[in-house]
């Protein structure tokens, strides 16, 4: 399993959570998914999601302080939505803002760490409907690979290590930001195609992604060197 090969030296942690969303929904009954993550001065911020609309989804939560990943930060259990639409009263901004951007199911699991809540995995449904045991019992294990793949990566596996790790991820999304947007505008491409592309530039080069994405913003890599390999770059 990849999300196993993140327990070595020096991995990323950012392409760890992206790596955590695409295989939960390559391996579950999930049509989307993402991670949230507390932010140290209060708050939280999306940390990887499997589209566009997932992430719009994600920062609706955030930004409106509702949704079904913040009760399960809150709570540190598992939150199950397998038909939002019957969850109106519960989130009344939420729901229909998931369901008017086609997600009908919401499945959220813990981040844990020794008890710890670290941030949450939600998983989404485009049809009402239970995850099952199965999967439920799979991303929870998807969610805790991750969180002690994180825990290994410090020589000191300690509470201030892990946030400290955290927070630099948290702050190198706003650099991958901006190079997601500047790589889509150049290159003509979609926000998940960009953000592909970084993370494939990211791997190849065996560097960081927010190193990467650093030097999109500084202009020190083109679109034509992101492209993928025998496409000619559009724009």
């Amino acid at each position: 399993m990849e999300l196993a090969d993140t327990l070595v030296d020096d991995f990323d942690v950012v392409d760890l959570f992206a790596l955590l969303v695409d295989r939960s929904v390559e391996l579950l009954d999930a049509s989307a998914a993402g991670v949230v993550l507390p932010e140290t001065g209060g708050g939280f911020r999306l940390m990887a999601s499997t589209s566009e609309a997932t992430e719009l989804v994600e920062l609706f939560q955030v930004q409106n302080h509702e949704g079904p990943c913040l009760d399960c930060y809150h709570s540190g259990e598992p939150v199950i939505a397998d038909d939002l639409a019957a969850a109106a009263e519960r989130w009344p901004r939420f729901v229909p803002f998931a369901v008017g951007s086609g997600f009908h199911a919401a499945h959220v699991l813990p981040l844990r760490l020794r008890g710890r809540i670290l941030g949450a995995l939600n998983l989404f449904g485009d049809e009402p409907g239970p995850l099952g045991p199965a999967d439920v019992a799979a991303a929870q294990a998807l969610a805790d690979v991750a969180t002690i793949a994180l825990l290994q990566s410090s020589a000191i596996p300690q509470a201030h290590v892990v946030a400290d790790q955290l927070e630099e991820a948290l702050q190198s999304r706003v650099s991958i930001e901006q190079a997601k947007g500047m790589l889509a505008e150049q290159a003509g491409v979609g926000m998940s195609e960009a953000f592909a592309r970084l993370r494939r530039h990211a791997r190849d080069q065996r560097r960081r992604l927010a190193d990467v994405a650093e030097d999109v913003v500084q202009g020190r890599l083109s679109p034509a060197q992101m492209a993928p390999r025998g496409r000619t770059p559009s724009g």
